[in-house]
């Protein structure tokens, strides 16, 4: 009997033994699932949000190659190009473009907004210009005009010939860049240039807070060194990036038209009209400077007929004549 009842109990105990380890065999289950029910969810939920991610989560942005790409905005990482890339691009410029300027002698009042944010793009001082605007007069007898004289970038440039080091170059879309980490000073290219559209460095640059370690942009020429020439870029920075120069954008009065001659096409600074460029030169008698020497200047000008303003009267020249081509 005794024995029988032994029997009993152990099988009692084993039995509640059993039920126990199912029952906390169910708990853990229970806890497991609930634990993949929410780690489910919350993939769900990522996912969910990974595909509702719409434009103002990417950014587009413009590759060393000018090729326009999309990337996420958590990829954007700052980084600083260095001087040797800088080197090279610069001298290479943009592939398939012929660089152009239009200016419309008709519209200029010297408002110098185009000189303000030249200096302030190069780190010049008020006394030292990339772009200048000139009073014309052609004789006593006719009106005098407003003249704004940049670089002519010309396609046979004589500051190229004379330099000794290779600092000043011809770019194949056109442009005439100076290299300061290769410039001597020696001014053969001030000489040289017949349009006075250089200026020499001869005290220590501008300085700009935050660009005390910034690598040397021969696009931009900043920064700036003494001892050394700069002049007007045609703001090649920014062209890289798809945007009208400095000058162009700046004039409130419509004066400048910017393009690219491979197209046949310029777009006003003022207006954001395209314009065709061979039809506004040739319905406006447009011309370049001095055209007898052979230079060949990528920037036209428009003669100053039917003109949007008056000579203001305080700045007319007195017995003073000033003749161009």
């Amino acid at each position: 009997m005794k024995e029988e009842n032994k029997k009993k109990s152990s099988g009692d105990e084993s039995g509640d033994s059993a039920r126990s380890s199912r029952r906390n065999f169910m708990k853990s289950f229970g806890l497991i699932g609930a634990a993949t029910a929410t780690g489910g969810a919350a993939i769900y939920s990522g996912y969910k949000y990974e595909k509702k991610k719409g434009p103002k989560d990417m950014v587009r942005v413009l590759t060393e190659d000018n090729q326009l790409v999309e990337i996420p905005v958590s990829e954007i990482e700052k980084v600083t190009s260095d001087l040797k890339v800088l080197q090279s691009r610069g001298r290479q410029g943009i592939a398939g473009r012929r660089w152009v300027m239009v200016i419309d002698l008709a519209k200029c009042r010297n408002a110098r907004q185009c000189v303000t944010a030249c200096q302030s793009a190069h780190n010049l001082r008020p006394y030292e210009y990339h772009i200048n605007t000139l009073i014309m007069q052609e004789s006593e007898t006719t009106a005098p005009y407003f003249m704004p004289k940049p670089c002519q970038h010309c396609d046979n440039p004589p500051c190229v010939s004379v330099c000794p080091v290779d600092a000043t170059f011809k770019r194949p879309d056109g442009i005439v860049l100076i290299d300061n980490e290769r410039c001597i000073g020696c001014r053969f290219c001030i000489a040289a240039c017949p349009y006075s559209a250089r200026m020499f460095h001869w005290e220590e640059p501008k300085l700009v807070e935050g660009q005390e370690d910034l690598s040397y942009d021969v696009e931009l020429n900043v920064p700036q060194r003494k001892g050394t020439v700069s002049k007007c870029l045609f703001s090649a920075d920014r062209l890289r990036e798809g945007q009208l120069p400095y000058c162009v954008s700046a004039c409130p009065n419509g004066v400048f038209y910017f393009g690219d001659e491979n197209e046949d096409s310029v777009t006003n600074g003022t207006t954001k009209e395209t314009h065709r460029l061979s039809s506004l030169l040739e319905d406006n008698a447009g011309y370049r400077l001095m055209p007898e020497l052979g230079t060949q200047p990528r920037v036209y000008y428009l003669p100053p007929k039917n003109r949007l303003f008056e000579f203001p009267e305080d700045q007319k020249p007195e017995n003073h004549t000033t003749k161009h081509a």
